[in-house]
């Protein structure tokens, strides 16, 4: 008998992995070195002077513990929920295609700034639930859109890069739109 892993598990046993192997080469589990993080986050001009592999490798880096196990308990929650939706394919491809958007999304924020974490392909997880749970009718997408905005809100402070947020929520909406509407389901 196969064993069928979640995606929301293997992507958050793929996070922990990199936390491990941060705190290793920081040599501290409480707060990754900020050199690590330059080369395996996104330094916005390292990445767009040939470290491409930021756009990918800063959605499995976390800053600190706090950070790691808070978004590891957003991806548990509202990944087990997107587990039963969503197929490996689709869930896989709306988390690097919302991380990936926010990411770029980031580049606005200026050459110097560094930025880490998988909160914008969390939130294309949560958009995508939203919109694809909520309906497909105008008042439906509204309400997603509307709860989206204050969930937002309740992440605004100092740190949080909120582009990277708006990227990944915003490939989320419309991939959850877009897979219920082919799909003509709602739940």
């Amino acid at each position: 008998m196969a064993t069928e892993y979640r995606p929301s598990t293997v992507f958050a046993v793929a996070n922990t992995l990199m936390y491990i192997i941060t705190s290793i080469m920081s040599r501290s589990f409480i707060a990754i070195d900020e050199r690590v993080l330059t080369f395996l986050g996104q330094s916005n001009i390292m990445a767009v002077n040939g470290a491409y592999w930021q756009f990918i490798t800063s959605m499995f880096v976390h800053a600190d513990i706090a950070h790691f196990v808070g978004n590891m308990f957003f991806l548990l929650y509202y990944g087990r929920a997107a587990d039963t939706i969503f197929s490996w394919k689709e869930f896989s491809g709306i988390y690097f295609a919302s991380g990936l958007f926010g990411n770029l999304l980031t580049l606005l924020l200026g050459p110097y700034a560094l930025s880490v974490g998988a909160s914008g392909a969390l939130f294309g997880i949560l958009g995508a639930l939203l919109a694809y749970s909520g309906g497909f009718s105008a008042n439906s997408m509204g309400l997603a859109l509307a709860y989206s905005a204050f969930f937002l809100l309740f992440n605004i402070s100092a740190g949080v890069n909120l582009f990277a947020h708006f990227g990944g929520l915003i490939v989320g909406l419309l991939a959850g739109y877009w897979l219920g509407k082919s799909r003509g389901s709602t739940i």
